[in-house]
C-alpha cells in the first residue's frame, strides 16, 4: 500500500469529510501515550495510542502540512503488521497491540514526521476515521535584539526621565489641589453673596409695604381728628 494509490486516497478523502460522526463510535482519537507529553522532541522517541472497540485492525495515517495523506502502517487483530510499500517491518516506526489499544511508536521524531495523525478502521466494507491529533514541534519565538547603551548615558537618561516624570507628577498634583481650593473657596462665597442679595431684596420689599400702610391715614397737626360742628335744631 502506498500513499499514491488512487483508491486509498479516495477512501481517505471520503473518511476525512466526516471524520468523527460515525468513526468515533468505534475508534477513539489518537493521543500521546505519555499524558504529560504535549509536543514531540526532535530526535526523541514518541508514542501514540488509540482505542478500537471493533474486532478489526487499525491503520495509522498522517496528514502533512500540505494536506497530503501518508499511510504509515496497518496492524491486524492478530498483531500482524503491514508498513508502507507492503513491508513487514520499518526502521522508523514500530507498532504493538494490547487488547483494544493500538500503539504507534516513532523511533526518532523529525520534521518529516510532523502532521495530523489519524486512526482508521475498516469494518463491514466501511471506513471509519477518528478525529486527528496535531503532532508538531512547539513554536519558538525569537526576541528582538537589544542594543547596548553606555552606562553613563543610560544613567543620565534615566535620571533625567525620572526627574521629568516626578516634576510632571508634582505639577499635575498642584493643579488638582489649586482647582479643589478654588472650588472650595468660591462656591461658598458665591452662595453667601446670593443669600445676602436675596435677603436685601426681601428687606426692601417689606420696608416699602410697611411705609405704604403708614401713609394711608393722615392726622392733623395738633394730633386730634377734625370734627364737624353740631348745628342747632331750628324751632318753628
Amino acid at each position: 500500500m502506498t500513499d499514491t494509490s488512487p483508491v486509498l486516497l479516495l477512501l481517505l478523502s471520503l473518511g476525512l469529510c466526516c471524520p468523527g460522526a460515525l468513526g468515533q463510535k468505534y475508534v477513539t482519537a489518537p493521543k500521546f501515550y505519555d499524558s504529560k507529553t504535549t509536543h514531540p522532541q526532535r530526535g526523541k522517541l514518541l508514542k501514540l495510542v488509540c482505542m478500537n472497540s471493533l474486532d478489526s485492525g487499525v491503520s495509522w495515517i498522517r496528514q502533512d502540512k500540505a494536506g497530503t495523506l501518508h499511510f504509515i502502517v496497518y496492524i491486524s487483530t492478530l498483531s500482524k503488521t503491514t508498513f508502507e510499500g507492503s513491508q513487514k517491518t520499518s526502521s522508523r516506526f514500530q507498532v504493538s497491540k494490547s487488547g483494544t489499544s493500538y500503539q504507534l511508536q516513532v523511533n526518532s521524531f523529525e520534521a518529516q514526521d510532523e502532521g495530523i495523525y489519524f486512526c482508521t478502521v475498516n469494518f463491514n466494507q466501511a471506513l471509519y476515521f477518528s478525529s486527528g491529533l496535531h503532532v508538531f514541534f512547539p513554536v519558538t519565538t525569537t526576541a528582538a535584539p537589544v542594543t547596548a547603551v553606555p552606562t553613563t548615558q543610560s544613567s543620565q537618561v534615566t535620571k533625567r526621565d525620572v526627574c521629568l516624570q516626578s516634576h510632571e507628577a508634582e505639577t499635575s498634583k498642584e493643579k488638582e489641589l489649586n482647582l479643589f481650593c478654588e472650588i472650595f473657596i468660591w462656591v461658598p462665597l458665591a452662595a453667601a453673596c446670593i443669600l445676602l442679595l436675596v435677603a436685601l431684596v426681601i428687606t426692601i420689599v417689606l420696608c416699602q409695604k410697611t411705609r405704604r400702610r403708614r401713609c394711608r391715614c393722615k392726622r392733623p397737626a395738633n394730633g386730634k381728628p377734625k370734627m364737624k360742628p353740631n348745628m342747632p335744631n331750628q324751632q318753628i
